[in-house]
């Protein structure tokens, strides 16, 4: 952690500035004694000689000072684990004095301040009767409300907002809850939960239902994407790419995701052509490319998002989120023309120009276009 030290910055300073402690005392006004026993830390400087000091420097007064109310992340993390092992071991209004005094000293550190209510709501249930822990949670809100008001780290701040939303729920808030959640991104926030456990408090059990249906659906999207960018690096562990491809295409096939997001389905088939070709199956290779011409080729246009049986609540989340409604904000040419230089101008299929079906799948792509 770093303190308060007038005594190195005075050290510092003085010998970048070239002179002795006898021509710093005398600008101030003191002896030299005076300066010794400030930079051997056997006092201080009065209050009142604090601005010539930094003046005479050309520093801040907290430069001067040495005071920097920040913590490095390593030292957040192990105050973080030292304090998770006291609220264990201590007595806990002990700890949670300890965790007011940090707080005190660096209110700015915002990290920090995160952990710290982190910590509150971790250990909320030591405090001894609902009423105290109830307590704690509001403490800890607070805290996480000036994270997410001043810190200026877009992901601590959603953090922020979505352990707020936690601790205003466990505080009997739902309304608060569902004023901060709707309308976020509750995917990268992992917050789904808290947001339909709120509606449910409410009593608006279709819209708990709606979110958690938004929120699996957005999950699935999101894993065929990883899956898409996995197989192009596990080509050179061939069973592991095998199982891979197979796993997320069974996945994709529970769901129907053909009918629900057909684009991002076409975004496996071509990593998965290009693992085989490297892995040198080519029959694979060309089963997959057919895979993803015959659905480029489908009935699929105009490309839209939509529910279906399954997904029956997300249409109107659709159309909040796309300017076009459920459609995909691309012109359906330009869709239908990336989908042909996908196969055709990928130099990865070079090697099966001169194959039969290869070219047969090159020009039902190419039809498509017209």
């Amino acid at each position: 952690m770093k303190e308060i030290n007038i005594a190195r910055t005075l050290i510092s300073k003085r010998k970048e500035k070239g002179i002795t402690q006898d021509d710093l005392a005398n600008y101030i006004g003191v002896s030299k004694a005076s300066v010794s026993k400030w930079e051997t830390e056997q006092s201080y400087p009065d209050i009142t000689f604090l601005p010539q000091l930094a003046a005479y420097f050309n520093i801040t007064l907290d430069e001067l000072m040495g005071y920097e109310p920040q913590m490095t992340k390593e030292d957040i993390g192990k105050l973080y684990l030292k304090l998770s092992a006291d609220f264990a071991t201590k007595p806990y209004d002990e700890v949670m004095e300890h965790c007011r005094e940090i707080v005190k000293k660096y209110f700015s550190c915002f990290q920090l301040l995160f952990l710290i209510g982190a910590a509150y709501i971790n250990n909320s249930h030591l405090a001894g009767d609902t009423d105290k822990t109830l307590s704690v949670i509001a403490e800890a809100r607070e805290l996480l409300i000036r994270v997410k008001k001043e810190s200026n780290d877009a992901e601590l701040m959603q953090q922020a907002i979505a352990l707020e939303a936690y601790c205003s729920l466990i505080l009997g808030k739902p309304d608060e809850v569902v004023e901060l959640l709707e309308g976020l991104n509750l995917l990268t926030m992992g917050a789904e939960g808290l947001l339909s456990s709120a509606y449910q408090q409410l009593g608006k059990i279709k819209e708990a239902k709606s979110v958690m249906q938004v929120g699996i659906y957005q999950h699935i999207v999101a894993l065929i994407g990883l899956f898409s960018d996995y197989l192009t690096i596990i080509v050179d562990e061939p069973e592991k790419f095998e199982e891979s491809y197979k796993r997320i295409t069974e996945l994709m096939e529970t769901f129907e995701m053909k009918g629900l997001h057909p684009a991002v389905i076409l975004h496996i088939y071509l990593p998965a052509a290009q693992g085989y070709l490297t892995i040198g199956d080519t029959n694979k290779a060309l089963e997959a490319l057919e895979k993803y011409t015959s659905l480029a080729i489908s009935s699929i246009y105009p490309l839209k998002l939509q529910g279906d049986d399954f997904f029956n609540l997300i249409d109107d989340w659709f159309k909040k989120e796309l300017p076009t409604g459920t459609a995909l904000p691309r012109d359906e040419r330009v869709i239908r023309q990336s989908m042909y230089d996908g196969v055709a101008s990928n130099p990865a299929f070079s090697v099966l120009a001169d194959n039969s079906r290869f070219k047969s799948l090159v020009e039902k792509l190419n039809a498509n276009t017209n």
